[in-house]
C-alpha cells in the first residue's frame, strides 16, 4: 500500500520543485494559498499519528480519558483564531521569530526562537517516527529501523526539492484522506451497534466496567489534567509547523478563514477518533492491541482489519502512513526555517544573505534534521505517540506562546524579557520532562521519579510568563517601547 503513496507524492514534489526557485517559494509557497486549501492543509498538518494513531489508542486502552487529548489539542484553535493568525500574518515573514523580533533586537531574540522551535519539532519528530515504524512493521513485517529509513527518505525527497508548495498540497491530499477514512471505519463501526453509539458505549462497559466510560484511570491527578490541559490549549498556538502555514496565505482574511475551515474539520476527526477508539476496544481488545504494540499506537489499524479484512487494514495503514509523512514533511521545514532563516539569515549573516545561499543552507538543514528524526525514532520506539506529541505541545506552549503573545500585546516587553522567557520555558520544560515518570522512571529505569507530573505545563507556563515580565520590568528597553505603536498599526491593518 505504501508504494501507492510514493508516486502520488514523488508527482506532486515534480511538479512544485518546478515553482521552488525563492525562498519565498520554499518557505511560505509565495503566498499564494487559498483560505481553503490552507484550511485543509493545517488540518492534514494537525491530524497527525498522534491524533489518528494516538488518541484512538488511549481511548482504547484507557477509555474515556483518552478524550482529554483530542479536546486539549481542539480548544487551542480559538487562541489562534482570536489572538494570533492576523497579527501573524501582517508581522511576520517565515517563522514565529519575525513577529517576536519585529521590535526587538534581532540576534538574541532569533537565536532564542531557534532553540525553542528546534525544541519541539525534535519532541513531536519522535512521535511521529515511532508511528510510522510500528505501522510499517505490522503491515509489510519490516523490522522497525527499516521502517524509519523509508519515512525518512520519502519525506526527504518531497521537502528537498518541492518545499513548502509540495508539502501543502500533500497535506491536502491526505487530509481528505484521512477525514473520509477514519469516516468510513467509524460508520462500520457504529453498524455493529445498529448505529448507536450508547450500544458502543454500553459494550465497553459491559467488557472493561464502569471506569472506562469515568475520568481518572490515565489522569487521575487533578493537577496533572489541568498542567496536560494548559499545554494542550497554549501549545497548539506556540507550534512552529503550524504558525508557518499562516505566511503561505495572501492577507490576514485569508489566514482567519482557513483556521475556520481547519477547526472545522479538525473538530469533526476528534469525534470519529473517540468512536474508533471504543470500537477497537470492544472489537479488537485491548490485549491484542497491547500485544502488537505496547503504547496502543496500532489500534485503528487493527480495527480496520477486524472489520474490512486485509485490503481494508491496507487501505488504513496507507493512508495513515501518508499523513505522518506530511506533518514530518510539515515539521521538517519549520525546523529548516528556523536554521536557513532565523540563524543563518540573520544571525550569522545580519540579513546580508542572498536567496541562492539561504536555499542550500535550508536544504542542508532539512537532511540533518530527516537524519535526526530518524535516531529519535529509534530511541523513543515504544512510547505512545499522543503522549510524545503532548510533551512537545507543553514546550511549545512554554517557550513559542508566552514571548508571541507579550511581542503582540503588551508594550512594555524588552528584548531581554523576551529571550529569558523563551529560554526559560525550554529549559524548564526539557528537566521536568527529564525528572518525569515518563523519562526518569520509564527511559531511565528509576525507582521514583523525582518530578511526579507527566506533563509540567501548569509549572513551566507561568513560570515564562512570569520570567518574561519581571526581565522587562527591572530593565526598560525605551526602543522596544517606541517601535510598539507601529507594530499594533502593522498588526492590524497590514503591511502599508
Amino acid at each position: 500500500m505504501v508504494s501507492r503513496v510514493r508516486p502520488d507524492h514523488l508527482g506532486i514534489t515534480a511538479w512544485a520543485a518546478r515553482r521552488t526557485r525563492t525562498t519565498r517559494e520554499y518557505f511560505a509557497a509565495g503566498g499564494s494559498i487559498s483560505a481553503l486549501q490552507n484550511g485543509f492543509a493545517l488540518a492534514g498538518d494537525y491530524m497527525s499519528a498522534a491524533s489518528f494513531l494516538g488518541i484512538a489508542g488511549l481511548v482504547a486502552t484507557s477509555g474515556f480519558d483518552g478524550l482529554i487529548y483530542s479536546v486539549g489539542w481542539l480548544v487551542g484553535w480559538p487562541v489562534i483564531t482570536f489572538l494570533i493568525a492576523e497579527p501573524l500574518r501582517n508581522l511576520g515573514k517565515y517563522t514565529f521569530a519575525d513577529v517576536v523580533a519585529y521590535r526587538l533586537r534581532q540576534r538574541p531574540v532569533r537565536i532564542a526562537a531557534a532553540i525553542s522551535t528546534l525544541t519541539v519539532v525534535t519532541f513531536y519528530l519522535i512521535a511521529q517516527m515511532v508511528g510510522a515504524g510500528n505501522l510499517i512493521r505490522l503491515m509489510f513485517g519490516l523490522s522497525y529501523e527499516a521502517a524509519l529509513l523509508i519515512v525518512g527518505s520519502v519525506m526527504l525527497a518531497y521537502v528537498l526539492f518541492g518545499g513548502m508548495i509540495a508539502t501543502t498540497w500533500v497535506q491536502i491530499i491526505k487530509a481528505v484522506l484521512l477525514l473520509l477514512g477514519a469516516t468510513l471505519l467509524a460508520v462500520l463501526v457504529l453498524r455493529e451497534f445498529g448505529m448507536n453509539p450508547l450500544a458502543l458505549f454500553a459494550a465497553a462497559r459491559d467488557q472493561y466496567g464502569t471506569g472506562v466510560l469515568a475520568p481518572g484511570k490515565l489522569v487521575a491527578n487533578p493537577l496533572e489534567a489541568v498542567s496536560l490541559g494548559i499545554a494542550l490549549m497554549f501549545g497548539c498556538a506556540g507550534l512552529p509547523h503550524i504558525l508557518m502555514r499562516f505566511y503561505t496565505v495572501p492577507d490576514a482574511r485569508t489566514a482567519r478563514r482557513s483556521v475556520a475551515y481547519a477547526t472545522s474539520l479538525i473538530g469533526f476527526f476528534y469525534l470519529v477518533t473517540f468512536i474508533l477508539g471504543f470500537g477497537a476496544s470492544v472489537l479488537v481488545g485491548r490485549k491484542a492491541i497491547i500485544a502488537v504494540d505496547p503504547g496502543g499506537n496500532m489500534a485503528a489499524p487493527l480495527l480496520a482489519e477486524v472489520l474490512g479484512g486485509t485490503g481494508f487494514l491496507g487501505f488504513i495503514s496507507a493512508v495513515a502512513f501518508a499523513t505522518i509523512l506530511a506533518v514530518v514533511a510539515g515539521l521538517t521545514l519549520s525546523g529548516a526555517a528556523a536554521l536557513a532563516h532565523d540563524l543563518w539569515g540573520h544571525v550569522v549573516r545580519k540579513g546580508k544573505v542572498r536567496e541562492r545561499e539561504q536555499m542550500i543552507v535550508a536544504r542542508l538543514a532539512t537532511i540533518g534534521l530527516a537524519v535526526l528524526a530518524i535516531l529519535l525514532g529509534l530511541v523513543f520506539r515504544g512510547q505512545n505517540v499522543a503522549f510524545m506529541v503532548g510533551l512537545a505541545f507543553s514546550i511549545a506552549a512554554s517557550a513559542n506562546f508566552p514571548a508571541l503573545l507579550l511581542s503582540m500585546m503588551w508594550k512594555r516587553l524588552t528584548t531581554r524579557g523576551a529571550v529569558a522567557s523563551m529560554i526559560t520555558g525550554t529549559v524548564s520544560s526539557l528537566v521536568l520532562i527529564t525528572l518525569s515518570p515518563t523519562v526518569w522512571k520509564d527511559l531511565l529505569h528509576n525507582a521514583e521519579a523525582i518530578v511526579p507530573l507527566k506533563n509540567p505545563g501548569v509549572i513551566t507556563v507561568p513560570l515564562s510568563f512570569l520570567v518574561a515580565i519581571v526581565v522587562s520590568l527591572v530593565k526598560p528597553e525605551p526602543e522596544a517601547q517606541a517601535g510598539f505603536d507601529a507594530a499594533q498599526r502593522r498588526m492590524h491593518l497590514g503591511p502599508e
